[in-house]
């Protein structure tokens, strides 16, 4: 079993960081690898077992179903249906912790999951830096930094 993580600090707070990420089908608007997203059979995008269909800008089709989703917690868990990646098991979880010094927030992203043999370095690489900190570095541009 592979585990990865990568954490940033974001500088707005936790509440309005989660707002912007919150939406399980709100990918396309602040993460720049994904072009569109859908919700299959037109259920809620914060309903646990949804499941969200969407693009990447390099053409992928990936789908994935929300596990749980915390407002409380600042989390949302998910899993991969399909994906192109070439991983299985696949179970990641984003939170968001309140930095109260500051109005900051502590973004921590994890993944777990199983690959082929010899594809280790290169899917800790593409998740954490392609998916992963992508995110976290638009979500810095789009809040601004201090």
């Amino acid at each position: 079993m592979i585990r990865l993580y990568v954490s940033s600090v974001i500088d707005a707070g936790a509440d309005t960081v989660w707002s912007r990420v919150r939406d399980f089908n709100g990918l396309p608007t602040w993460h720049p690898a994904i072009v569109d997203s859908r919700i299959e059979n037109g259920e809620p995008p914060d309903r646990v077992g949804c499941i969200r269909h969407f693009h990447t800008r390099d053409g992928g089709m990936i789908r994935e179903r929300l596990l749980a989703l915390s407002d409380y917690d600042f989390t949302c868990t998910y899993e991969i249906l399909e994906s192109p990646m070439g991983v299985s098991d696949y179970v990641a979880t984003l939170k968001l912790t309140p930095i109260t010094d500051g109005g900051r927030c502590f973004a921590e992203w994890s993944a777990e999951f199983e690959c082929a043999e010899g594809r280790e370095r290169e899917l800790t690489t593409g998740i954490g830096d392609g998916v992963f900190q992508a995110g976290f570095d638009a979500l810095k541009r789009h809040f601004g930094r201090r």
